[in-house]
């Protein structure tokens, strides 16, 4: 099935999911762990009934959703078809049917407060490097390029934050090449930066916001507050 384009996403107007790095993601606040579970249960059946599922973390006081597509189909600027790791209509289906869960179990969601970090990692090598990363982070070698038709390292079971890989000019001077990348719902990113600043922090660069702010704090380290704007609700 195709991948979906951010302004379709948008059109989807999904109330209670965000668009983040590659899938979308809803928090539902629940009052306790019993009820969690018999909304997660609840979700399965619908999943079950589509043949599409979630992938759920459970807390308390809280149930974490992520839906994601293993198999879509992006076509690069050539036409060539790459199989990737991103948002269907399947997801916007089985969104949708979870939304309507969600209000029978009288759950409410929390869209503000979704979240996702992924690593970056600047290099002139990565399909030299990757395996030492998909190997360290995975222990599997198909973690290279998993749902990707870069060498970015993709955990299949979602254990730990994707790498992925920045391409850079080779370089003498030391300099630093990892950064955090926070991705959150657009409605909290100026107050997440607000933050960061009255912690002590400076942006060094917003020339691509509000996709793209970057953060350093007082010792020059940088992580970057990502917004899926093409995902957005337009006002």
């Amino acid at each position: 099935m195709d991948m979906m384009k951010g302004e379709q996403i948008a059109e989807a107007d999904l109330a209670d999911w965000r668009k983040l790095a590659q899938g979308l993601h809803a928090r539902y606040v629940v009052g306790d762990f019993g009820t969690g579970v018999r909304f997660v249960a609840a979700v399965g059946e619908a999943a079950d009934a589509l043949g599409h599922y979630p992938r759920v973390s459970i807390g308390d006081g809280y149930v974490d959703l992520k839906l994601i597509t293993d198999d879509a189909i992006y076509r690069d600027d050539e036409g060539t078809e790459h199989v990737i790791e991103w948002v269907t209509q399947r997801d916007v289906d089985l969104a949708r049917r979870i939304t309507e869960i969600a209000a029978d179990h009288r759950v409410d969601a929390d869209p503000a407060s979704v979240s996702v970090i992924e690593l970056g990692l600047d290099t002139a090598n990565s399909a030299t490097i990757a395996p030492v990363w998909a190997a360290l982070l995975t222990g599997n070698p198909g973690a290279q390029g998993h749902g990707s038709p870069s060498d970015e390292i993709r955990d299949a079971t979602g254990r730990v934050p994707n790498l992925w890989f920045a391409d850079t000019d080779e370089h003498q001077t030391p300099r630093q090449k990892f950064h955090i990348e926070v991705y959150v719902a657009p409605e909290v990113a100026d107050q997440r930066i607000a933050a960061a600043l009255a912690a002590g922090g400076t942006i060094v660069d917003d020339s691509n916001a509000p996709s793209l702010t970057v953060i350093a704090d007082q010792d020059g380290n940088t992580g970057i507050v990502c917004v899926d704007v093409s995902a957005a609700k337009k006002a």
